[in-house]
C-alpha cells in the first residue's frame, strides 16, 4: 500500500507542470490548489479502503485532466435553461414568465451601467426608486400612485403591517387561500401583527356578515381573489363596489388582493378571463396588490397600486426598505409596463401573452417539426403521435380553466423506455421538461418558448438520446 501512496504527487510539483501552471493561469493559484488537494485526499481515501489507484491517479496527465474537468464543473451554472413542454405557460418552478426582450435589454443596461435609481436627473436632486413605476401605472390602470416590493406575498404583508398592526382585518372565509409553498393569507396576517377576523361561510358570504363585524379595532375590509381555486355551486360573495360602499359608511379603507392580476382583458385574447386591476381601482378600491411575473408578463415583483395618502404611508414604512426591489428588477418591470402602453403588439412583445395565444394551427406545424426531429433520433421502441392537448396558463391564475393545445405524444410497450427517455431529455445540454399522463409522454407546444433552439439541440447528433 506504501507504494500506492508514494504515487500521489506533491502539490507542489503539480503547480510546476507545464499543464498546472496553465490551469492556474486560467482558473488562478487559490482554486487550483484546493481542488488538488480534494483530489488528493479522495485518493488517499481509495487507497486506503481499496488498496487500488483510483482511475484519475494512473498517471500525472491524467490527474491534471481530470482536476481541469473538476475546476471547469465549478464555473458552470447549476440553475441551467430548460425547454419547457409541461403545457403549464407560468410554470413555477420553472420560473414562470419569460421576460419581453425589452426588458432583458433594461436589465441588461442596468446592470452594466449606473442608473437614474434614485435621483432625477432635471431637478438634480435625490427622488424615489418607484416613480417610474408610479407613473406608467398611473397612465394604465388610473390609479392615483404605486408602490413596489419583491412579490405579491411582500405586497399583502406590507399592507398588513402598515395599517392593521395591533388591529382587525375582516376578511371572507372562502377566500382564506393558500398559496405557493405552504404559505397562508392568515398566517401572514399572523406576522403583521394583525388579527384575523372571517366572516361568512366557505361557500356564501354577504354584505350584512361584514357590516355585522365592524368593531372601533377594524382596520380595513379585504378582498382576496381566489386565483388558485374555485368554489362552484350554491354560492355567494360581496363585490369590491359594496364593499367600497360599506367602507365609506364606517371611513374604513377596502383592499384587494388580486394574486396575478391581469392588465389586459384576456377575453379579447379569447383566453379565459380574469380580473383586471383595472376594474379594482374604478370600483373605488383603495389599494389594490398583484403580481409582476404571472399574468403581466414581467419579472418577479409585488405591485400596490391606489390612493395616494395611502401609498405614501407604505412608502414610509421600514418594512418597505427591506421588501423594495433593486435596480435590475425595477428596470425589467419599467420596459415590460411601457409595452402596456401598445395594447395592439403586447401577445408579439410578450412572451407569455405571445405563448397563450398561438394558434392551433401554429401548435401543429411545430408539432410536425419537433416529429420529424425526434423520429431520427428515438428506435423502434417508441411511437409518436399528434393530439389534442389542454394547456393551462399555471402558477394559480384560472386553474379550472383549460386551454387548447397540441402535443407530440410517446408511447412504448414498456414504461421503464419511457422514464429512461424523460432521462435522457433532462441530460441534454438544455434538459427538455415533459409531462407523464395516461402511460404517455406529453410534450405540449403551448408552452415551449425558444422553439427554433429545440429543434436546433435534438438535430445535433452530439447530443445523446
Amino acid at each position: 500500500m506504501q507504494h500506492l501512496f508514494r504515487s500521489i504527487p506533491s502539490i507542489d510539483k503539480l503547480l510546476k507542470s507545464p499543464l498546472g501552471t496553465e490551469l492556474i493561469a486560467q482558473f488562478g493559484h487559490q482554486a487550483f490548489v484546493e481542488q488538488a488537494r480534494k483530489l488528493i485526499e479522495q485518493a488517499r481515501d481509495h487507497i486506503q479502503h481499496k488498496n487500488e489507484l483510483p482511475e484519475f491517479l494512473l498517471s500525472e496527465s491524467i490527474f491534471l485532466t481530470h482536476l481541469k474537468t473538476q475546476l471547469f464543473a465549478q464555473q458552470q451554472i447549476a440553475m441551467k435553461p430548460v425547454f419547457n413542454l409541461t403545457g403549464t405557460v407560468l410554470h413555477t418552478n420553472l420560473g414562470r414568465s419569460l421576460w419581453s426582450e425589452r426588458a432583458v435589454e433594461a436589465a441588461t443596461n442596468a446592470m452594466r451601467n449606473n442608473v437614474a435609481l434614485e435621483f432625477d436627473i432635471e431637478e438634480g436632486k435625490r427622488s424615489h426608486r418607484d416613480i417610474y413605476i408610479s407613473e406608467l401605472l398611473h397612465k394604465i390602470t388610473g390609479a392615483e400612485s404605486a408602490c413596489i416590493v419583491n412579490n405579491n406575498a411582500a405586497a399583502v404583508l406590507l399592507m398588513l403591517a402598515t395599517f392593521a398592526q395591533g388591529k382587525e382585518v375582516i376578511v371572507s372565509r372562502g377566500e382564506l387561500v393558500e398559496i405557493g409553498g405552504a404559505f397562508r393569507i392568515p398566517d401572514i396576517m399572523q406576522q403583521a401583527g394583525c388579527k384575523l377576523v372571517e366572516v361568512g361561510t366557505t361557500n356564501r358570504t354577504h354584505l350584512h356578515d361584514y357590516r355585522n363585524a365592524i368593531t372601533e379595532n377594524t382596520a380595513f375590509l379585504m378582498k382576496i381573489h381566489t386565483s388558485n381555486f374555485q368554489i362552484q355551486g350554491f354560492t355567494a360573495s360581496v363585490s369590491e363596489e359594496e364593499l367600497v360602499a360599506l367602507g365609506k359608511e364606517y371611513h374604513l379603507p377596502v383592499i384587494s388582493d388580486l394574486g396575478s392580476g391581469s392588465l389586459t382583458d384576456m377575453n379579447a385574447l379569447s383566453l379565459p378571463a380574469e380580473p383586471m386591476v383595472q376594474q379594482k381601482v374604478a370600483s373605488g378600491v383603495d389599494l389594490v396588490s398583484f403580481s409582476g411575473d404571472k399574468l403581466l408578463g414581467g419579472p418577479q415583483a409585488g405591485i400596490i397600486v391606489g390612493k395616494k395618502q395611502w401609498i405614501q404611508q407604505l412608502q414610509k414604512h421600514p418594512l418597505k426598505r427591506v421588501l423594495r426591489c433593486d435596480k435590475v428588477i425595477l428596470s425589467a418591470l419599467e420596459a415590460t409596463l411601457r409595452d402596456y402602453l401598445f395594447p395592439d403588439q403586447l401577445t408579439e412583445n410578450l412572451p407569455t401573452l405571445h405563448l397563450l395565444t398561438q394558434s392551433i394551427k401554429q401548435l401543429t406545424e411545430k408539432a410536425q417539426q419537433l416529429k420529424q426531429a425526434l423520429s431520427k433520433r428515438l428506435d423502434s421502441r417508441y411511437i409518436l403521435q399528434i393530439e389534442p392537448s389542454f394547456a393551462q396558463i399555471g402558477s394559480g391564475a384560472l386553474p379550472t380553466e383549460k386551454i387548447e393545445s397540441i402535443a407530440l405524444t410517446i408511447s412504448s410497450e414498456n414504461q421503464r423506455d419511457l422514464l429512461a427517455l424523460e432521462q435522457q431529455f433532462k441530460a441534454l445540454p438544455q434538459p427538455i421538461i415533459v409531462r407523464l399522463a395516461q402511460q404517455k409522454m406529453w410534450l405540449d407546444l403551448r408552452s415551449v418558448a425558444q422553439f427554433e433552439d429545440l429543434i436546433t439541440m435534438l438535430n445535433d447528433k452530439e447530443n445523446g438520446l
